[in-house]
């Protein structure tokens, strides 16, 4: 059996799992999907939002890109997480980083790699901009743990300075941002402690007027 037909195998065999377990599983999937989360993390294979967090599918609703980047010009981010807040009416965007991405390392060396080294300039950015934080760490572990953690603090507050989450704090909706940390050596994630439910942390030139 060729590795993709193993695929489809398994496929067979988890869905008559879940039947065995629950027989209107799929009826009831297939209704409605009502997420109060939305998911923007990495697109590593070691750090599924549903397994880590113990939701079931439809309960996060989720995007993912190398080393869990949130760009204001990354069309593709903007439009799922439009339709998140806008139609899903989620009530929690979460950014989670996992430590020793593999994208985040790469963004702290001086390899080229091709056209990846594009997307990793808004990491490097975010490294220039704490630089002095890194001036007395020799560890390179600790590096990179600690540039795993301002990133997805940036892309938290990236998400905050969207027109997209500020509109939806001006009609009054009820939308928080996080900032997490998952640790895949013992499964746990880290609250960041950046959490917010309104534009109060936005520079004021990220407090749009209508």
């Amino acid at each position: 059996m060729s590795d993709v037909k193993k695929l489809l195998e398994q496929n067979r065999e988890w869905a008559a799992n879940k039947l065995g377990e629950k027989p209107n599983f799929f009826n009831e999937l297939s209704e409605q999907q009502a997420p109060k989360y939305f998911w923007i993390g990495c697109s590593d294979s070691r750090v599924p939002a549903n397994q880590i967090t113990g939701l079931m599918p439809g309960e996060v609703f989720v995007h993912r890109n190398v080393a869990n980047v949130v760009s204001h010009v990354d069309l593709n981010c903007l439009s799922v997480m439009q339709f998140a807040v806008e139609v899903l009416k989620v009530e929690h965007i979460i950014v989670c980083g996992h430590y020793g991405c593999g994208g985040v390392n790469a963004a702290l060396s001086n390899k080229q790699l091709g056209l990846i080294d594009s997307w990793l300039t808004n990491i490097k950015d975010v490294y220039i901009k704490h630089e002095e934080k890194f001036k007395t760490i020799t560890d390179e572990s600790e590096r990179s743990d600690l540039m795993c953690e301002l990133n997805v603090i940036q892309q938290a507050q990236n998400v905050c300075e969207s027109t997209i989450v500020q509109d939806a704090w001006k009609r009054g909706q009820k939308l928080s941002v996080h900032g997490w940390c998952y640790s895949l050596k013992n499964g746990h994630i880290k609250d960041l402690e950046v959490s917010t439910s309104g534009p109060s942390k936005n520079h004021e030139i990220y407090q749009y007027e209508r």
